[in-house]
């Protein structure tokens, strides 16, 4: 009786199944009809740029072989392919990638949004801070934040990261004298790192003399890697599958870590200023902070920001203010190591500069105009993040007469040409980098007190192996050898 009960179950569920099939179905193949339709679109859009051959179903995703050559590939493809090309990563998204610094002015000068997918994917880490927001929420967001980044703010930040310098080279004496190479990135990381949670947070962590890896840097590590690996496998742009795989679980896994860390930050300032709700008066008592400022933040309706938006912005401002001036610094000081010539003249101008001092200090900054060009040549050699996207949002047409349809997607690498579009570390236009001057500044003083105590000297057996990330990096690491300044030379 019971097995008959089930069998007429069954067949009664079997119709009710049999249309949820059916309408699966009908979805897939309007979702299938829809993005053919915009690959159409796409090559008709993209027909006055030729680039290089696609395959049918990865698009361009399998050129690169993430071994260190893929930038070089960019840059070839540059060559033969002037001003702009079309990327495609896999069969229905296709980025054109600008790499002439005319086409990059038309770009930045527009007020069009970061573009909704690769951003789309940091978002889900960093939240809707200044760096992936858009529109009002943007606009009152930068306009809160922007005192947070006025020289009376930066002034006091340059003794702390001298501070966090010295205490990376304190630990570099084990090298100086063994001749033999070692790693930069992982100490210049921990140095950074130090630094923002001092200046930014008031944090003094010690993450520098802490033994073992820090968690936070190699959540951040595993972060960018898995951003880049799903926006380059297609089907992980969806999330249902990108949730279910087992790098969606590795994400989720370093999101937590991420997240555990800027909640213990944010938790500790919000205690102390329990009693204080005026920046004024936290001003009259210690230097303000940029957490400060955040927390108290009023606009003209005296309405702060949500306890999420505060997440976010901390979560941007923790991985942009340390992992992005560790990658420039590290190359920094590798470019320096390749150049001894210049690596002199850029010392004999610090020690100058510094007068006897060991410690950088605010008034110091304009006075090595020499060192500040060999930064700037190697933020231009080696960007620390070495793409940007944009979202087209009307008709855009560049100086030689082709036009972007509305909608599609712009990315674009720093080139080599000598123009002031050719060299944007830090973006241009209306959404650069609110916090260029802070990471000059920061570049500046570890550049300064590492030439003033060590001579860098190349290792021509370990050259890096560039990567692109979310930041720049070297698979096989940055590797210099040091020796103590000869204060006789």
């Amino acid at each position: 009786m019971e097995s008959t009960e089930a069998f007429v179950t069954f067949q009664l569920g079997w119709p009710q199944m049999h249309h949820l099939f059916a309408l699966l179905c009908l979805v897939a193949v309007v979702k299938l009809t829809m993005l053919l339709a915009e690959r159409r679109d796409a090559f008709r859009n993209f027909e006055a740029f030729p680039g290089p051959p696609a395959h049918w179903l990865f698009g361009h995703v399998k050129e690169f072989k993430q071994d260190g050559t893929d930038l070089d590939k960019f840059v070839k493809w540059g060559q033969k392919y002037p001003y702009a090309f079309p990327m495609w990563f896999g069969p229905f998204v296709c980025f054109m990638n600008i790499h002439h610094p005319d086409y990059v002015k038309t770009l930045l000068i527009s007020t069009g949004p970061k573009d909704d997918l690769s951003y789309k994917f940091i978002e889900s880490w960093l939240g809707e801070g200044l760096l992936v927001s858009k529109g009002q929420k943007w606009l009152r967001h930068r306009r809160l934040l922007t005192p947070g980044f006025h020289y009376d703010v930066l002034k006091p930040y340059v003794k702390l990261v001298s501070d966090s310098a010295k205490t990376m080279l304190d630990k570099w004496e084990s090298y100086a004298n063994t001749n033999e190479s070692f790693e930069l990135f992982k100490h210049v990381s921990l140095m950074t790192l130090d630094s923002i949670l001092k200046c930014a947070f008031s944090d003094n962590s010690n993450c520098q003399t802490d033994s073992g890896t820090n968690a936070y840097i190699k959540a951040v590590y595993e972060l960018s890697n898995l951003i880049n690996l799903r926006f380059r496998t297609f089907p992980y742009h969806n999330d249902l599958i990108f949730y279910l795989s087992p790098h969606g679980f590795r994400y989720r896994k370093a999101c937590k870590v991420a997240y555990s860390h800027t909640e213990e930050v944010i938790r500790k300032r919000k205690e102390a200023l329990k009693e204080e709700k005026e920046l004024d008066r936290v001003q009259a008592k210690r230097n303000l902070d940029f957490l400060d400022i955040l927390l108290l933040a009023r606009d003209e309706k005296q309405q702060g920001l949500s306890d999420e938006d505060i997440r976010a912005e901390v979560d941007t401002f923790m991985f942009e203010g340390h992992d992005t001036t560790a990658s420039g610094i590290s190359f920094i000081l590798y470019s320096l190591a390749c150049h001894p010539e210049h690596q002199k003249i850029c010392r004999e101008e610090i020690i100058q500069a510094m007068d006897g001092k060991d410690t950088m200090e605010w008034e110091d900054l304009s006075k090595i105009p020499y060192t500040t060009m060999c930064i700037k040549e190697s933020l231009r050699l080696y960007p620390p993040v070495p793409g940007m996207s944009r979202k087209i949002t009307k008709p855009m047409t560049f100086f030689d007469g082709r036009t972007l349809p509305k909608g599609k997607l712009s990315m674009f690498l720093e080139s080599s040409y000598r123009s002031p579009h050719a060299f944007v570390p830090f973006s241009a236009g209306p959404r650069n980098c609110i916090g260029q001057t802070f990471a000059m500044n920061e570049l500046k003083v570890a550049t300064a007190l590492t030439l003033k105590r060590y001579q860098l000297i190349e290792d021509p057996a370990q050259k890096p192996m560039l990567i692109p990330r979310l930041v720049l990096r070297s698979l096989n690491g940055i590797h210099i050898k040091i020796k103590p300044v000869d204060p006789q030379e």
